[in-house]
C-alpha cells in the first residue's frame, strides 16, 4: 500500500516513534497554567530567557524516557519484525535533521502557547493544532497514503518536516534531491519560527507588563 509492505509499515511506525519523542514537547498544554499561577513572573526575574529552561527540561525528560522507550522498541522490534532499510550515510543525514526538528518544532509550539498571555481558554487551540499535527506530520499514516492534492499541502506545511521528514529519510524512501530539498524547507521553517516568536514574545511582554502594572 502506497510503496509499503507490510515489515516496511513496521519500521515507518516504530522509527517514528522514536522520532516523534525526540521532537515533541509539552508547553502548549502547561504554559498557561505558568501564567495563571504566577510561576512566569518568577522565571521573568532570571537573567536567562524561560525558553532555554524549558529547552533543557525538554531533553532531560526524553533522554530519562528512552529508558522505558527502548525495552518497548525492542519488544516492538520481535514481534513485526519491520524491515529496517537504514543505511550509514541517511543515519548520519538524519541525526542533525532531528535536531533541526526538534529545535523548530519547539520554537513552534513555544509561539503557539504564546496565546496564553491574551486567553486563558487554550483547550481549543490546542485540539485544532493537534489535529492538523497527527495527519499532516506523518503520524496517522505516511504521507504517500494521503490524497495527492493533501500531499501537497503537507510538504508546504511544517508538520512534515518535524516528524515524517525525518523518518524517511531514515528508512531510506527519499531520493537524494528530496532529502536537500526537505533540509531546505526545514531551514526555512527554522528561520519563521525563529522570526515569529522574537516577534510574539515581545508583544505578550507587553500585554503582561500591562495586566501587571
Amino acid at each position: 500500500v502506497g510503496g509499503y509492505t507490510a515489515n516496511e509499515f513496521a519500521a515507518y511506525y516504530i522509527t517514528l516513534m522514536v522520532v516523534n519523542h525526540l521532537t515533541f514537547s509539552w508547553i502548549m498544554q502547561v504554559f498557561q497554567f505558568r501564567i495563571q499561577f504566577g510561576s512566569l513572573s518568577q522565571e521573568l526575574l532570571r537573567p536567562i530567557h524561560p525558553i532555554h529552561y524549558d529547552i533543557a527540561d525538554n531533553i532531560a525528560y526524553k533522554i530519562v524516557q528512552m529508558i522505558v522507550l527502548l525495552p518497548a522498541m525492542v519488544f516492538l522490534i520481535w514481534y513485526f519484525e519491520p524491515a529496517f532499510n537504514f543505511e550509514a550515510g541517511n543515519v548520519l543525514i538524519a541525526l542533525p535533521v532531528i535536531f533541526l526538528a526538534f529545535i523548530t518544532r519547539f520554537l513552534l509550539e513555544w509561539t503557539l502557547a504564546l496565546a496564553a498571555f491574551w486567553t486563558t481558554r487554550l483547550t481549543a487551540i490546542n485540539n485544532s493544532y493537534f489535529a492538523v499535527m497527527m495527519f499532516m506530520s506523518g503520524r496517522i499514516a505516511p504521507i504517500a497514503l494521503l490524497p495527492f492534492w493533501l500531499q501537497t499541502v503537507a510538504e508546504k506545511l511544517p508538520f512534515y518536516y518535524v516528524v515524517a521528514f525525518p523518518v524517511e529519510i531514515l528508512t531510506g524512501k527519499l531520493a537524494q534531491t528530496q532529502i536537500v530539498e526537505g533540509i531546505g524547507m526545514l531551514c526555512l521553517w527554522l528561520g519563521i519560527a525563529t522570526v515569529l516568536i522574537r516577534f510574539v514574545w515581545s508583544r505578550a511582554l507587553r500585554s503582561f507588563s500591562a495586566v501587571g502594572s
